[in-house]
């Protein structure tokens, strides 16, 4: 809870060559309940005007750097580019607010009685973008690229060893995966080693995103991410297909007339990118029909008569990670340094401690952010820890915790140095642009100054966002410390980002504590809604006394939609997507 009065506020982030930080904070009111401010949005857009037939809908691709342009979700890790395969790839799996997988997609379901066995039968008739039929044959063929030896994607997991005979597969002692029975164009088993409750969670255990084999089979697994395939010539099976590309800028859609609901309303979707720092004129002139805001700004942007906005919990978490090890290439397995810079517990969660979310929250995301208590977000009921305390502002406890572990200011420079008495530098990361990202990082840099920690920009600056993500995934030096985001998907199961062998626990942590939880949250007690409640909450509590990350933000994310268009939704598990949405004017409303 806040107990401090704080007079008018003015977030000073100005890091010129880092060498300015200061940051002078205030307002002339109590936020002692941050809560009050929250906000509230309706998640679906209706209008009773007549619809135009066909029409173009601009997109803004709000982003502070160009899209890789990797379309496909068994090779992308970019989140730019998984917001533009919204439009071109769907899952053959629907799910409901829950994300539960339901029987009105692409394809249904069925366990078989010893529950390691799925089922997956296929509508008749579907077809790729380009017309060839898609069956099953093309979900086998994902797990098999997946699972490639040569695979250089970040999915190869847990989940997928899971499958039986895919351990042997992917270490090159079977040509197939015996696991994955092809019956017939249209139906398909797939065997588990073990029941994981993730199955039947959208976007868990179960891959859903099928792989055109007539298209890509004959590139080596080693190239095709760098194909002209996935990069010119998609193909995919969502409402929508690849027309026309300018490399890193723009996609223009068209109409899939082979998409399995019917063709879409729409004839084109033209997606641009448009940065942050102009995207909220860009929407008041009627130059863009629907973005995803930016929320800091959200005052600037409110009260525009030609925009509706629409807003929901985004499935993500914002955290701080520590740099606690190194993985190795060959064989994929983390390994914790017990000598690297950030290894002592108590320094992490002093770092916790020194940063005040509550108010950041609240004054500059206007309430669109939530102090996080926790790694899972809220939206998951059942998986996260609406009690879990996590860690509040302390300076008193952060410096406490330094001086106990001690790390003192032996030579008096303001700057504590290690309890070996060398200087402790850190050097902290974060992507550049964003919202409200320099802000944000001054401010944190500001307050772990105050409990005497020395940190500044790796590289003396922010990010460019491929660099930074490569600089993690490499396990680079200059980074200590760094901000990122863990979008969870429909999936809350924290395997991916925080196991053994995952490419993107880029932490390096690794614990047998963590891997006995993580075992069972995987295992079939968990299905069980207060088992894996308290199997969740006790891998939290973990994660908060170990802090090889520090949650910080929850956020809402808020879509602006320009009022000529009709039939706009964006709640989780609705059935209606983009290929229902109409435009009621010709041109935008302005």
């Amino acid at each position: 809870m806040l107990n401090k009065m704080i007079v008018p506020f003015l977030f000073a982030a100005l890091l010129a060559g880092c060498a300015n930080k200061e940051v002078l904070l205030g307002t002339d009111g109590d936020l002692s309940d941050p809560s009050a401010v929250i906000q509230e949005f309706d998640t679906v857009m209706n209008s009773d005007a007549p619809a135009i037939a066909g029409g173009v809908l601009k997109y803004a691709l709000v982003a502070e750097s160009s899209f890789q342009g990797i379309f496909s979700p068994v090779f992308s890790e970019d989140a730019y580019d998984e917001e533009l395969m919204d439009f071109s790839h769907e899952s053959i799996f629907s799910y409901d607010e829950e994300f539960q997988f339901t029987q009105d997609g692409m394809a249904t379901f069925a366990q078989n009685e010893n529950l390691k066995t799925v089922s997956i039968t296929l509508r008749d008739n579907l077809k790729w973008s380009d017309g060839v039929a898609l069956t099953v044959d093309d979900i086998l063929y994902a797990y098999e690229v997946i699972g490639h030896p040569d695979y250089a994607g970040s999915l190869y997991g847990e989940s997928f060893a899971n499958v039986v005979g895919m351990t042997e597969y992917h270490e090159g002692t079977a040509d197939s995966i015996v696991g994955i029975e092809v019956l017939d164009d249209t139906h398909l088993t797939i065997a588990f080693e073990e029941l994981n409750p993730s199955l039947l969670q959208a976007g868990g255990a179960l891959w859903s995103q099928p792989l055109p084999r007539h298209q890509l089979e004959s590139i080596p697994v080693s190239e095709m991410a760098r194909s002209s395939q996935l990069r010119e010539q998609p193909v995919g099976s969502g409402p929508f297909r690849v027309k026309a590309i300018v490399p890193g800028e723009s996609v223009l859609f068209e109409a899939n007339e082979y998409y399995w609901k019917g063709k879409p309303k729409l004839d084109n979707i033209l997606v641009e990118v448009v940065g942050s720092a102009t995207i909220v004129s860009e929407m008041e002139a009627g130059n863009y029909d629907v973005a995803i805001m930016p929320t800091s700004s959200y005052e600037s942007y409110k009260d525009f008569d030609n925009i509706t906005l629409l807003g929901r919990a985004e499935l993500a978490t914002t955290y701080i990670g520590f740099k606690l090890g190194s993985q190795d290439v060959e064989s994929g397995a983390n390994s914790l340094n017990l000598s690297s810079k950030m290894a002592d517990a108590a320094l992490r969660q002093a770092m916790a401690y020194a940063l005040d979310n509550e108010f950041v929250a609240a004054v500059l995301f206007d309430g669109l952010r939530q102090p996080a208590n926790g790694m899972i977000p809220p939206v998951f009921e059942g998986f996260s820890d609406e009690e879990a305390v996590g860690f509040s502002y302390d300076p008193v406890k952060a410096s406490s915790l330094l001086d106990e572990a001690g790390y003192l200011d032996s030579d008096g420079d303001g700057f504590r140095e290690t309890p070996d008495g060398e200087p402790l530098k850190i050097n902290f990361a974060a992507v550049a642009g964003g919202d409200a990202t320099e802000t944000v990082v001054a401010y944190y840099i500001q307050q772990w100054e105050e409990i005497g920690l020395d940190v500044s920009l790796a590289t003396g600056r922010l990010i460019e966002y491929q660099k930074f993500h490569d600089m993690l995934a490499s396990d680079s030096p200059a980074i200590d410390v760094y901000q990122a985001t863990w979008g969870t998907g429909m999936d809350p199961n924290p395997t991916e980002m925080f196991g053994r062998t995952s490419a993107l626990n880029y932490t390096r942590w690794t614990n047998e504590k963590n891997d006995a939880l993580l075992g069972q949250i995987n295992a079939a007690a968990a299905s069980d809604e207060n088992t894996r409640t308290g199997i969740y909450q006790e891998w939290q509590s973990l994660l908060f006394e170990e802090a090889p990350v520090i949650p910080t933000f929850w956020r809402t994310q808020i879509f602006a939609v320009n009022n000529r268009v009709k039939n706009f939704n964006i709640r989780y598990g609705a059935t209606r997507g983009w290929e229902t949405i109409e435009l009621t004017s010709e041109e935008p409303v302005r």
